[in-house]
């Protein structure tokens, strides 16, 4: 097991001064995060427990998007941070008075899709003087929906995936992790105490066989299936990603947008599936995307990374705000597949729906054995 931290920060913040409250902001480029966020409420990740949320609720550690800062706001208990937060530790006595090294929060992390994590994102953002000193994080694979009971069970073997590290205040924290396992659960500790305002967890989706296999026809290409977006041409205004996330779009940037062209090209994006899959119907929708979405679209698949593309889908004229359903003539195979969209605009999701070839199967099923699921 190898875990780095790709760049460190420690220390306080300044103190607040007014003005912008992330001009201080101290973060870096980690290059984990083109990696599917594992940790995302929308794929049903959830913070089950926390043994400690007296100044602000575990919840906010998932919450999308970056943590607000609001100067002016107090509660009954302090300032209202956007985050987690718990209340300060003391030692045993008057003679004692500072916590011990052992002493520390945690909160219990349900992950949206269990997976392989590649890096993991600690933001201490806004939290300049109150941050803990220190964090680590474990990681559990454990089948089912344990409660927090049982995941604090004897009988739960936790991994460490970032080992006690010190961290900084208003701060993105990064740590890259090299750990070939699949996980459901995380622990997050913080060292003694403090806040922490987002945990974003990077990494790529491992499904179960059984349960897809049961399924028989599904989405081959979506996230919580073990599909993923490879590359696009253009991401300027949204992540491709989007396009495989669950349920519909609800509003216009839960989808993939391209800048405007000025040029005679056009926009793509490049999908793995899940295995090797036979598709046997696919739908492109444009929700919300109204005055912005793509003109055409084509989809064509290819099978292995050496394969040649063949196109299942021809170009064909996409109408805004609106879910396009195609049955394929007959079945297409492939491992990869591209949509390409005419000139510019974007599409809100990409359905590919069929079911894994036998050789897809074993390829998933060796994997998922071979992680530990």
């Amino acid at each position: 097991m190898t875990v780095t931290a790709i760049e460190s920060f420690t220390g306080d913040a300044n103190p607040y001064g007014g003005g912008d409250p992330y001009a201080d902001y101290r973060t870096a480029d980690f290059p984990f995060t083109r990696f599917v966020n594992l940790a995302d409420r929308q794929l049903g990740a959830a913070v089950v427990a926390a043994n400690d949320e007296f100044f602000a609720q575990r919840e906010n550690l998932l919450v999308p998007g970056p943590a607000e800062f609001d100067p002016e706001h107090f509660g009954h208990k302090g300032k209202v941070m956007d985050g987690w937060e718990t209340r300060r530790r003391r030692g045993a006595s008057a003679d004692d008075p500072w916590p011990t090294d052992e002493d520390h929060d945690w909160a219990l992390v349900r992950l949206g899709a269990p997976g392989v994590i590649r890096g993991i994102v600690v933001d201490t953002a806004h939290f300049r003087g109150n941050y803990p000193q220190a964090v680590s994080v474990e990681g559990a694979s454990v089948p089912g929906s344990p409660s927090a009971e049982e995941l604090l069970g004897d009988h739960v073997k936790w991994t460490t995936l970032v080992p006690r590290t010190p961290v900084g205040g208003h701060a993105a924290n990064g740590f890259s992790v090299s750990v070939e396992q699949r996980f459901t659960h995380l622990r997050v500790n913080q060292h003694p105490d403090g806040g922490i305002a987002r945990l974003r967890v990077h990494g790529e989706v491992v499904p179960d066989p059984a349960w897809l296999a049961v399924l028989g026809t599904f989405d081959v290409v979506a996230l919580e299936n073990g599909g993923r977006a490879e590359d696009a041409s253009n991401l300027f205004y949204s992540p491709a990603s989007n396009t495989i996330q669950p349920g519909r779009s609800r509003k216009m940037d839960d989808g993939w947008e391209t800048r405007r062209r000025r040029d005679r090209g056009h926009d793509w994006i490049r999908y793995r599936l899940a295995a090797q899959a036979r598709i046997r119907a696919l739908e492109i929708d444009t929700a919300y995307l109204k005055g912005n979405s793509a003109g055409w679209a084509s989809v064509s698949v290819k099978d292995g990374e050496s394969g040649e593309w063949t196109e299942i889908l021809p170009r064909t004229r996409l109408q805004p705000d609106t879910n396009h359903r195609f049955v394929l003539p007959s079945s297409a195979v492939g491992t990869h597949a591209r949509v390409d969209i005419y000139p510019d605009g974007g599409i809100s999701r990409l359905r590919l729906f069929g079911s894994l070839t036998e050789a897809g199967t074993a390829a998933l099923t060796a994997r998922h054995q071979e992680l530990g699921g």
